[in-house]
């Protein structure tokens, strides 16, 4: 018992000093028991390769150039979209969320859209665009934009009344008391928001380059299908699973706890 909570206390420690650690050793069993099946025999290699065909695979995707260049394909249009997306929805939640008139008239077609998924607009917006950059851009923006909206306008309905008429009594406009009070207490919200419509908009697209694309890991994946090659499919989802993480655990969540606790709502 002595030497459990020893082993324990260790790895609290060496976890404490590079993080890094922790997010890796869940996978250690994961890994372990997929070596051990696809060494086996129980499913046929071509069907079941293990991480050792895995990264062979991926080293020769990577000196080919193709793993480079699909993967260089997809993160600008996930960028280009989702800047699209957060430039309209930022700015729309504000508003929603400050003026009740706008909130009245907009939140009912707000609700109509958001229930219609992305993917279901592809078969009109291949007959509007045909199969291009357009449609794709369209899928992301409209998948991005919908959780930056609610999250801004929560964040915005969120700001106690009390500091926008104490700052008013104070001789601040309105814009001034949007720019100092209202925004600044809603950027919490705002910053989930942001992550949440990038992970699903990371989503959408790959789903969306499977369809339509000619390029990127969606399609990668998508294009190894018809040759059957099953390790391609396993590269591709896990450079998925690994780019998704380094940029929500390093990137995204580091600035969604920083705001936080900038403006006093949560402590550090």
């Amino acid at each position: 018992m002595n030497m459990i909570l020893q082993g324990w206390g260790a790895y609290v420690r060496l976890t404490q000093k590079l993080p890094g650690i922790a997010a890796l050793i869940p996978f250690i069993p994961v890994v372990a028991i997929w070596t051990a099946v696809a060494a086996s025999g129980l499913f046929p290699r071509a069907f079941f390769p293990g991480p050792v065909d895995v990264v062979n695979s991926f080293m020769t995707l990577v000196y080919k150039g193709i793993l480079p260049a699909y993967l260089q394909d997809s993160l600008i249009r996930l960028l280009n979209g989702a800047a699209l997306g957060i430039a309209i929805g930022v700015p729309m939640g504000i508003l929603i969320g400050t003026s009740k008139t706008a909130h009245r008239i907009s939140w009912p077609v707000l609700l109509f859209f958001q229930a219609i998924g992305d993917i279901a607009w592809l078969p009109i917006l291949l007959i509007w665009f045909g199969f291009g950059l357009t449609t794709m851009t369209f899928v992301i923006v409209y998948t991005v934009v919908f959780p930056v909206i609610l999250n801004t306008v929560l964040g915005v309905e969120s700001v106690p009344r009390d500091l926008a008429r104490a700052a008013r009594s104070l001789g601040a406009s309105r814009a001034r008391v949007l720019w100092e009070v209202t925004i600044p207490g809603a950027l919490p919200n705002i910053i989930t928001g942001l992550r949440n419509g990038l992970g699903y908009g990371w989503r959408a697209l790959i789903a969306v380059e499977m369809i339509v694309g000619t390029s990127g890991i969606g399609f990668m994946m998508f294009d190894a299908r018809r040759a059957g090659s099953v390790v391609e499919i396993l590269v591709g989802m896990i450079i998925l699973g690994l780019l998704w993480y380094i940029v929500d655990a390093w990137i995204l969540a580091p600035i969604e706890r920083a705001t936080g606790q900038r403006w006093g709502l949560v402590s550090s």
